[in-house]
């Protein structure tokens, strides 16, 4: 590692970085609603296999790639071999994961946009700035542009600072504050009428599913995509860990975290549909499939949290809050590991680099 490269300072750093990349929107959203679309219980239990099967030993390889080479991921893995092919093909993978990691950004800033715009909006509604609060619940382009706008400076904020001063300090205090907020939304719900039948759901699983092939085939790419793999997060964080971390321990601890988050979101999200449900919001058509899932958290949720009378608008504030802590955790990940190969590769400065990625992800 040359003197320029960072480092994480600490070992509960590195795990509440590289856990905070892997806890995202896709915990908290998508998991859940996965699980609720196949079978509840029985999703869960094929996904916790191929968290321990598949998921743990692949992040084990790639952190393992991270810190042997001590290079970003494109260099990382070209030098992985002496033969060309295997060179070429090293140079290609690299380069394809940090694209498709910049795709996902570029998506995963406007989704995350919305989730500002909808944790503000009861806040403005409880100051009495309704026109402002009906602004931002409306999907219009202004709003949308500007939500993400917004959601890609707190990003590069935290990105501009470095290894230490930004991504280790903010995970080391965001990650607490998310565990507080799933456990406090989640204690909450499930003392509300229709919360158990949900519970019932998530927590009994239907043996009889557990072997399809479809529900597999989710839970494992769910797994895959939970914990941040393929896309060269994890061995970009691999090149920045400590050579006396024991690296099958600390991504274990990477994984349980990231695992836990999604078994809380579940006691979250589950109960919550089913408290709505009871308070007369249709979740599920009369087929049994889910209605909206890949919109529940903007139609379903607040749909119930209407019918929380005055306890409202401060649920849809912290369950917001939390979907944007979570994105925010995976969004400087999704960052940092373009702007760290842009900075190896053309030895620009991080400030410069962050801002030439950031205005491309923006732009797309």
């Amino acid at each position: 590692m040359t003197k320029s490269s960072p480092a994480f300072a600490t070992r509960i750093g590195f795990i509440l970085a590289a856990a905070g990349s892997a806890v995202g929107v896709g915990n908290i959203w998508g998991f859940p609603t996965q699980a609720a679309s196949n079978g509840g219980g029985a999703f869960l239990l094929v996904y916790l296999v191929m968290i321990a099967v598949l998921a743990y030993p692949m992040l084990v390889a790639e952190v393992t790639i991270g810190r042997i080479r001590r290079q970003n991921p494109i260099e990382a893995l070209r030098n992985l071999s002496e033969r060309p092919f295997w060179r070429g093909f090293g140079l290609l993978s690299g380069i394809v994961g940090l694209v498709v990691l910049s795709l996902i950004l570029s998506f995963y800033a406007i989704v995350s946009g919305w989730l500002i715009a909808y944790m503000l909006a009861p806040l403005m509604e409880l100051l009495g700035l309704t026109a402002t609060a009906e602004w931002l619940l409306t999907f219009s382009l202004e709003r949308n542009l500007i939500t993400m706008l917004f959601f890609m400076l707190l990003t590069i904020y935290v990105v501009r600072s470095g290894v230490n001063d930004g991504i280790e300090r903010w995970s080391r205090r965001l990650m607490p504050l998310l565990f507080v907020l799933l456990v406090g939304m989640a204690a909450y719900i499930l003392t509300l009428d229709g919360a158990i039948d949900g519970l019932k759901m998530y927590l009994v699983p239907d043996f009889s599913a557990v072997s399809d092939p479809n529900l597999i085939i989710r839970a494992m790419g769910q797994a895959f995509f939970s914990l941040s793999l393929g896309v060269c997060v994890m061995m970009t964080y691999g090149a920045y860990l400590s050579e006396q971390e024991n690296i099958p321990k600390t991504a274990a601890w990477v994984a349980g975290i990231d695992t836990s988050v999604a078994f809380l979101a579940g006691l979250l999200i589950l109960p919550a549909m089913f408290v709505a449900q009871n308070n007369g919001v249709a979740i599920y058509a009369d087929d049994g499939s889910l209605l909206s899932a890949d919109t529940l958290v903007f139609t379903v949720l607040p749909a119930m949290f209407d019918t929380l009378g005055a306890a409202g608008p401060f649920v849809a504030i912290g369950f917001f809050l939390l979907m944007v802590i979570a994105a925010i955790t995976s969004s400087i990940s999704m960052l940092e590991a373009p702007v760290n190969a842009l900075r190896e590769e053309t030895r620009c400065d991080r400030h410069a680099g962050v801002w030439v990625v950031a205005l491309l992800v923006t732009v797309l």
